[in-house]
């Protein structure tokens, strides 16, 4: 996995949090949503209803997807990243997760609802079947 200088994503702290709070406060079940900014700073979250409701997958119905991608245009933003939990196990990639990258202009956070993890915020650039981390920033 390269980490080079520049892989760095900005977050606002505000929307940093709620994604932690989102993670944990159903610890069984796969959290997902989108990530939307402009200028490359990731300021609004917008959670979305796991369609799956699993503790090893996730999904956004189109309906909802298609909803919140009208919300971010209507706000003039930009989408910048979609973020899911790992209730259990690492918060890195797995094989789905590489297969159904489908924004690869986007960066992918995985979060752990985990109390003792390290790094329970991480974020990836996935396209071409590639993964690199990036360093997430909180603003």
């Amino acid at each position: 996995m390269v980490h080079a200088e520049g892989d760095v994503i900005r977050v606002v702290r505000r929307a940093f949090d709620r994604m932690l709070v989102y993670a944990r406060y159903q610890p069984k079940v796969e959290c997902c949503g989108l990530l939307a900014g402009r200028d490359s700073l990731i300021s609004e979250i917008l959670p979305a209803a796991n369609a799956l409701r699993s503790a090893t997958a996730y999904e956004i119905a189109p309906e909802e997807l298609f909803t919140l991608f009208r919300q971010i245009r209507a706000t003039g933003m930009q989408l910048l990243g979609i973020y899911h939990s790992h209730p259990s196990g690492e918060n890195f990639p797995s094989q789905d997760d590489m297969e159904r990258a489908f924004y690869p202009e986007a960066a992918y956070f995985i979060l752990s609802p985990l109390p003792e993890a390290p790094r329970p915020v991480r974020a990836f650039r996935i396209a071409n079947g590639q993964c690199r981390e990036l360093r997430v920033q909180p603003v």
